[in-house]
């Protein structure tokens, strides 16, 4: 049952990244299971909703039903209706675009974002991807508010990807990472300059409810428009926001650890 299960959310996981789909041999071969027991797998999955299969002997492709239990987990969890105003009062001052993320166990996940003054929170295809770590002024802002020796398990457990998929800043060491962390520290949060992408800047900043951070906010754009002098007047209202926003999260469970000040 347990390697039934395992290799059932390995179809799901891979069948995430294609959104064409992929064959019953590619799948199997992608995942090292035998053509018969992948094939009673997705028949499973498709009875279930999670899979459809595009024709007869066509590719196997992800229905929307994992989206749709996503966006009713964080509909009910009190995420959006909490974030929204806050996060759309920094997209009109900065004009870029704002993003959440969430402390999902040792991942940090992006779950909402609102873009400069067009008014709305919205749930985009990105959303729900988890942030590399090592690059991100999202990654960075939680790891600043964890132990060297953490952060480095969470950098080492996801890895630091490929130096050719991020920007020319990206730390590809422990000791340029660390010198990273240790600058964001002194700040009190997060900021990157050609790190995650080629031509982006970004700065964020943790939420902490009590002693654990529970999220992380973030504002991101063209290192034209979005330059290190405006990240450092932005800064102010965006501790003012994450600081704001801390204590509201009490009301929902922002994170799965125990909610503060609830009997």
């Amino acid at each position: 049952m347990t390697l039934a299960l395992d290799r059932g959310l390995s179809l799901l996981e891979q069948l995430c990244g294609q959104p064409e789909g992929m064959s019953l041999t590619a799948l199997a071969d992608e995942l090292d299971l035998p053509h018969s027991a992948c094939h009673r797998l997705l028949t499973a999955l498709i009875r279930r909703g999670f899979v459809r299969q595009a024709r007869s002997q066509g590719n196997y492709l992800l229905t929307v039903k994992i989206a749709s239990m996503g966006l009713e987990l964080l509909s009910s969890k009190g995420i959006v209706d909490i974030a929204e105003p806050i996060l759309e009062r920094l997209a009109k001052e900065s004009g870029e675009l704002v993003r959440l993320s969430i402390v999902d166990g040792d991942r940090l996940v992006w779950v909402a974002k609102s873009q400069g003054t067009r008014l709305g929170l919205r749930y985009d295809p990105d959303m729900g991807m988890e942030a590399r770590l090592s690059c991100t002024a999202s990654g960075h802002a939680w790891l600043l508010t964890l132990s060297d020796e953490r952060a480095l398990a969470l950098v080492s457990q996801q890895g630091f990807g490929q130096p050719k998929d991020y920007g020319p800043k990206a730390p590809t060491t422990v000791q340029g990472l660390l010198g990273m962390l240790q600058a964001a520290r002194t700040r009190g949060y997060a900021v990157i300059d050609e790190v995650f992408a080629p031509g982006m800047s970004a700065l964020a900043a943790p939420v902490v409810r009590g002693q654990d951070t529970v999220g992380v906010v973030s504002i991101a754009g063209p290192r034209q428009r979005w330059t290190l002098a405006a990240m450092e007047r932005l800064a102010p209202a965006l501790l003012a926001a994450t600081a704001e926003l801390g204590p509201l999260s009490r009301v929902s469970t922002l994170s799965g650890k125990p909610q503060l000040g609830r009997s």
